[in-house]
Formats: C-alpha cells, sequence, structure tokens
C-alpha cells in the first residue's frame, strides 16, 4: 500500500465549513482525493439526501472511503440507514463507537448489519477517559465480537491514552481497519494540542513500518482538528509529512 497515495482526510478537519462543495474545494487544496464522512457534513438520518451528497463527492472526484464516526447502541432502524449511505458511496468502512450501557446487544445487532451489508465497523479509540481508549479494553471487546468489528486507531489519541500507536498496530493487526493519523502534544497539565504530524509525539516512520510489515490494507485517514476557520495550511503540511516518510 502506498500510504500517501491512498491517504484520506477526515471531514470533521473542515467542521467551520458546513457546505460540502466547500468541503470538496478543501480536500482538493491540501491534494487529497478521499473522504471520511461525518455527521458534520451528512444528515445520516434523511436518506432522501444520500445520493444528493455522494454525486457531489463523486463528481467532482473525491472518493468516500468511510464514514462515521458513528455512535452504536443496538437501534437497528436508525443504524440501518449508515449502511446505506456507505454501501451507496462505496465506503468500505464505518468509524464506531459503543454505548456501554447497551453492551452487549449493540454488538449483536451492528455485526448483523455488516454482515448484510459487507461493510465493516472499526472501533475509534477516544483517548484516556472513553471506556475503548485502552487496548486492554480494545482486546477485550474483539474477544466479544466478530472479525466484522476491527479498530480505528487513532494515534493521537492512543498517545492520550498513554498507548503506544505502533505497539497498536502490532497487536490488533489482524482486526486494525482503519488508522486516523493525528498527532498532539502535551503541557504540564496533560492538555493536548494538534500538531502537523510526525513533530509531536508521534513516530510516523515506525508507525508506517509497523503498518506496512502487517500489511496494512485498511483506510488510512488524516485528522489534524487545530485551526478550524483556515486548516488548510496546516493539512497541506501533514499531506507532505505523510508523502515523504520512507519505510
Amino acid at each position: 500500500m502506498d500510504f500517501g497515495k491512498e491517504l484520506a482526510v477526515q471531514s470533521y478537519c473542515f467542521r467551520g465549513f458546513k457546505a460540502n462543495p466547500e468541503v470538496i474545494e478543501k480536500v482538493k487544496a491540501i491534494g487529497l482525493s478521499r473522504i471520511e464522512l461525518c455527521g458534520v457534513h451528512v444528515d445520516f438520518a434523511n436518506d432522501a439526501k444520500f445520493d444528493e451528497v455522494i454525486d457531489l463527492y463523486r463528481k467532482a472526484g473525491v472518493k468516500i472511503c468511510s464514514i462515521g464516526v458513528q455512535g452504536f447502541s443496538g437501534k437497528a432502524d436508525v443504524e440501518r440507514k449508515w449502511f446505506e449511505f456507505a454501501k451507496r458511496a462505496g465506503a468500505t468502512t464505518i468509524s464506531a463507537t459503543f454505548a456501554l450501557d447497551t453492551v452487549p446487544n449493540c454488538y449483536r445487532v451492528a455485526e448483523k448489519l455488516a454482515d448484510e451489508y459487507n461493510i465493516n465497523l472499526a472501533i475509534h479509540n477516544h483517548g484516556g477517559r472513553h471506556w475503548l481508549g485502552a487496548a486492554e479494553m480494545l482486546n477485550y471487546v474483539f474477544k466479544q465480537t466478530s472479525p466484522r468489528v476491527g479498530l480505528m486507531l487513532d494515534t493521537a489519541w492512543a498517545l492520550h491514552s498513554h498507548e503506544d500507536p505502533v505497539a497498536m498496530v502490532e497487536k490488533f493487526g489482524s482486526r486494525l481497519y482503519g488508522v486516523h493519523v493525528k498527532d498532539f502534544i502535551f503541557d504540564r497539565a496533560g492538555k493536548h494540542q494538534d500538531v502537523v504530524v510526525g513533530t509531536g509525539n508521534l513516530d510516523l516512520p515506525k508507525l508506517f513500518a509497523a503498518m506496512k510489515k502487517i500489511n496494512f490494507s485498511g483506510n488510512l485517514i488524516l485528522e489534524y482538528e487545530g485551526e478550524v476557520s483556515n486548516p488548510v495550511p496546516a493539512l497541506t503540511d501533514c499531506v507532505v509529512a505523510v508523502r515523504g516518510v520512507k519505510c
């Protein structure tokens, strides 16, 4: 897999811009043509608008490779629409989280839909304060679920959880369906700040070497949450950083 060539961007980076034509413009401005769409830019409850949104991206030459992060709680009628959007868009993955108070029923409903639509779910490990932020808990969940449920490794939130994202790639290789490549630095109080990937605590060469070793073939998705009103310069630098890694 050519990580630089296959790189996508999470639409949440452009949350300051609500119109999809603006998002498309900015995706192209940073030199990419793949995206993971989140709920800021798609109303996943309104299936009457699905084709309109999908056609916008398709005609612009921007591939929708994934959607999310979607919160699963066992509501099949609601969650089916997410899979329907993903299928129509040609996405392979839905980034996911699960509501703890609906376990294990939420797993069973999600697995059934994933099988029906042939789309994998990838758990987003959202930091040290989230119940799915630790590798030990993720390992436990994967033991309770089918291979339809894997990991969308967010490298920055792994750092926030005092986990090693490289070690998580190695540990969860067979269940690693996507990576949100993101980087944090931390102040003395532990508060995090987004930085251009590879300039903070994330070792990009080691990460990509580990991904190459496991023959990673999922979605590699750039995420940078800083400069909400003008994210393009930093995101452009992130793209350059990713494409500059030799492994």
